[in-house]
């Protein structure tokens, strides 16, 4: 008989092969899970040297998958910048800067997000001047909650050589107002034109960064993250760093990349060579269809409602995308694709069906990321092609509902942000954050996708696409690993699979929904050690 290392029991144990929690304990020998079972059964694998914990009715559950989430980006505005997302206005915001801007380092860029004028009293977009009024000495990049557009000072603009004159590039507009001035707003792509200054970082602050991230994605207990491809904010990522880690016995979460689709086939071969291992690894590749609701670039399939000029537009020419995917999907790589619009999950749809087509059929698993808005049609298509939804529950709060409803039609509401209608229409959804654009916390992903409540926690949104707890859960731990293809790795307690565990302050199953807001954890194991115990006043009782 094998001898556990741990062995960890509660009244309340999630392995997720079920709709609830039981009596169990669990086994670990190195990175395994060597049993599971009752009390009694897993007594053979006691020893002298076992360690060992019951954890009263406290849920134990697989550590958290985040599918989707900007791990660099993310990581810079938690702990680097300002939060402007309670701000009620352009004046508050500018207020907010000037304090922030006193307490940084006279050389150094002051770099905010989350402001979204579609909270505020008066919806328009911001100017340039008011920033210049109370910060003129200084470069200033504040990004829109939906990280698709900038509000700059001037001079932010004039260090990046921004003037009148520049022309858009791909996929981006540099907003001037009547008299052809550049108004400080830079939407889609055209934010590059200043991030690439802004967030040029040396690598100690990289790494500060990324030790910030390990901390707080084991404090929350997220054991596995997919990073995925973030356009103007790639400048910060570091893959290399992220394997120095790795190499080190340094990485406590496990990180499936998801680097750029474009031409350049070779580089994505070469990347998934050098990143594969059990905790690192390149993982698929990402692109964007279209960008946002609220900044009309979302691709729809008829034209907005207050801007019917348009319809939005794609990030890239239709075959152009369609030509990475047919090559990369020879490839057998998995790609995952930002739809937004309905526009958009109906291209990519075909797009991936096309590929089948010129490739032959296999387990490709690609996925849609948000899926904001989907023509009913196209629900099913997901099952027959294979496809992950893989969508983040908090989005339907982060902003009012008119939002979207005085843009796309009333009409559209009943498929906007559908959750319960694609947990049903296929094998595996995934869940994760969209971090920075929502918080890390993946307790608040499980209170809106069982709840619906929208950002007042007063309306509830589509009421229908409730899920519940159990089957959130799932969406957040074995759902995730499905889309990574990790499924008999991760995902569940089950023999065999790596010992990636949480224990929670409170069984899930036995509490009020707003309850859920405020549960922490208190262990994290991941690949079968302790990398985080919460250090309450009764931390001596945990005997680790």
């Amino acid at each position: 008989m094998v001898i556990a290392d741990k062995v960890i029991s509660s009244e309340a144990v999630f392995t997720g092969l079920e709709n609830e929690a039981k009596p169990a304990a669990i086994a670990i020998k190195g990175n395994k899970i060597i049993a599971v079972g009752s009390m009694e059964e897993i007594k053979p694998f006691i020893g002298l040297d076992t360690k060992e914990y019951h954890y009263g009715n406290q849920l134990i559950m697989p550590g958290f998958h985040d599918a989707h989430l900007h791990l660099m980006f993310g990581s810079l505005f938690s702990h680097a910048s300002i939060n402007l997302s309670d701000a009620h206005s352009e004046e508050e915001v500018a207020s907010l800067v000037k304090q922030f801007s006193e307490n940084v380092h006279a050389d150094e860029w002051i770099i905010g997000y989350g402001w979204d004028h579609t909270n505020w009293a008066e919806k328009c977009l911001p100017t340039r001047f008011s920033l210049d009024k109370v910060v003129p000495n200084r470069p200033i990049i504040l990004f829109h909650a939906e990280g698709h557009y900038s509000w700059v000072n001037s001079l932010a603009l004039e260090n990046a050589r921004v003037t009148n004159e520049t022309e858009d590039p791909p996929n981006g507009t540099i907003q001037k107002d009547e008299n052809n001035e550049i108004t400080g707003i830079l939407l889609e792509t055209a934010m590059n034109l200043v991030v690439d200054i802004a967030l040029a970082f040396p690598d100690k602050r990289k790494e500060e960064l990324f030790e910030e991230f390990l901390k707080k994605s084991a404090q929350l207990g997220i054991t596995s993250v997919n990073d995925l491809f973030a356009s103007s904010f790639d400048k910060l990522n570091s893959f290399d760093m992220y394997k120095a880690y790795d190499e080190a016995g340094k990485l406590t979460t496990r990180i499936h990349l998801y680097p750029e689709l474009n031409d350049d086939i070779d580089r994505a071969i070469s990347l998934r060579e050098k990143y594969n291992s059990e905790k690192l690894q390149l993982a698929g590749l990402k692109q964007f269809i279209d960008g946002v609701v609220t900044g009309h670039t979302a691709y729809m399939l008829d034209p907005y409602l207050d801007k019917p000029i348009t319809r939005g537009s794609t990030a890239f020419p239709v075959e152009t995308i369609k030509n990475w995917v047919t090559k990369a999907d020879k490839e057998g790589f998995q790609i995952r694709f930002h739809t937004i619009g309905d526009g958009a999950v109906r291209l990519a749809l075909n797009i991936f069906e096309a590929a089948r087509t010129d490739n032959g059929v296999r387990d490709s698993r690609h996925a849609l990321e948000h899926i904001e808005v989907i023509h009913p049609t196209d629900i099913k298509r997901f099952k027959e092609l294979g496809v992950v939804p893989s969508v983040q529950p908090s989005h339907l709060a982060l902003m009012p509902k008119e939002s979207h409803t005085l843009r796309v039609g009333k009409e559209k509401d009943p498929y906007t942000y559908l959750c319960k209608t694609l947990y049903d229409a296929v094998e595996y959804i995934a869940f994760g954050t969209d971090y920075p654009i929502t918080t890390l916390d993946p307790f608040k992903e499980i209170f809106h996708a069982i709840t619906r409540l929208d950002f007042t926690s007063d309306y509830e949104w589509n009421s229908q696409e409730q899920i519940t707890l159990a089957e959130a859960l799932k969406a957040y731990t074995i759902g995730s690993a499905y889309s990574t293809f990790r499924e008999k790795d991760l995902g569940t307690l089950e023999v065999g699979k790596l010992a990636d565990i949480i224990v929670l302050d409170k069984n899930l199953f036995e509490i009020e929904n707003k309850e859920i807001l405020q549960t922490k954890v208190l262990l994290t194991i991941m690949d079968g050690e302790v990398v985080y115990l919460h250090s309450a006043e009764n931390s001596h009782l945990y005997r680790w």
